[in-house]
């Protein structure tokens, strides 16, 4: 019997909306505002100023020579970004459900269940970092797919209506085909540098008794004032604030896709494309593989390893609720 496949089952079995319910709800909401604002920015008059008493309007049916190139090609490069709420949701999703990983088994007693079964703590524990860092994202990144693609129909749809058919030059652009693959590469980016934060949040939630949260947020918030503190009134020549980026804020929200270019101070404008200056999926993966040469991504991925483990040990004797 596979067993990693049943456990991974029974992550989904026991948090289904947060799997599924949730996200498709965010993409259906997301999806119904963007296809009313569509109707309403594509209309008959797509520009409308008045400059010195004149009054200058442009008709879709009249764009500029080349426009709609352009407006295919940031159709086909951008859509993607649509995503972006549940890239956000995917964060807290992740975060909280590490939080509440091992603890509420404990809570609830349901951990004496699972231990009668023939069933390791590592296989437990690694069942739920693998949920929270491979599943998930995973199923979000499906989701955001479909949500991504109704979009940009939907658009060029409207588009096409008022007489500019973008179809054509969509259907035949590589950054169409090529952005979903683009963002599924990251995912091992985010597996690595995610690692800090599941780790630490794997390790409150494996021995906090209660308020897990005050635990997991709380203690880093007040090392930080202690730190400054001691800094400042007793001139402790110490980098807090080097600590504050590389420690504490890098154990709470490593799992925010895409967080590791503010860690890495990766120039913004690396990521965009020289032409069309939107942010490229092409640029983004790249500079995304250029942070994991960096030391500071697997010291972090160690790191977080290494609570993992302390969360599997931990379990094994701390079953009260």
């Amino acid at each position: 019997m596979n067993t990693m496949k049943w456990l991974l089952r029974r992550e989904y079995w026991e948090h289904r909306g947060m799997y599924l319910w949730a996200p498709v709800a965010v993409a259906l909401s997301v999806l119904v505002l963007i296809a009313g604002a569509s109707y309403r920015m594509v209309s008959e008059k797509i520009g409308h100023a008045q400059i010195n008493g004149v009054e200058f309007t442009a008709s879709v049916n009249g764009l500029p020579p080349g426009m709609k190139t352009k407006m295919a090609q940031a159709l086909s490069a951008g859509y993607m970004g649509t995503a972006a709420p549940l890239m956000f949701m995917l964060a807290l999703i992740v975060f909280f459900y590490c939080l509440g990983a091992l603890y509420d088994e404990r809570r609830d007693r349901s951990i004496l269940f699972w231990k009668s079964l023939p069933v390791s703590d590592g296989e437990t524990v690694l069942s739920k970092v693998a949920s929270a860092l491979v599943v998930l994202p995973l199923v979000y990144i499906g989701i955001s797919f479909a949500l991504s693609f109704a979009t940009l129909f939907i658009l060029a749809g409207v588009g096409a209506a008022k007489g500019v058919n973008v179809f054509p030059l969509l259907l035949t652009s590589p950054s169409f085909y090529l952005a979903p693959l683009q963002v599924i590469a990251m995912l091992p980016v985010y597996i690595v540098w995610a690692l800090p934060t599941i780790g630490w949040l794997m390790l409150v939630s494996s021995w906090a008794r209660s308020k897990v949260f005050l635990w997991a947020v709380g203690v880093p918030i007040m090392v930080t004032i202690v730190l400054k503190f001691l800094n400042r009134f007793y001139g402790l020549d110490m980098d807090v604030d080097w600590f504050v980026d590389n420690v504490i804020l890098r154990s709470l929200s490593s799992t925010v896709p895409g967080i590791w270019f503010a860690f890495e101070k990766v120039d913004p404008f690396l990521l965009m494309d020289s032409e069309t200056h939107i942010v490229s999926l092409s640029h983004v993966a790249y500079e995304s593989y250029a942070v994991l040469a960096r030391p500071s991504a697997w010291v972090g991925a160690l790191v977080g390893a290494s609570m993992i483990y302390g969360a599997i040990r931990l379990r094994r004797w701390r079953d009260e609720g």
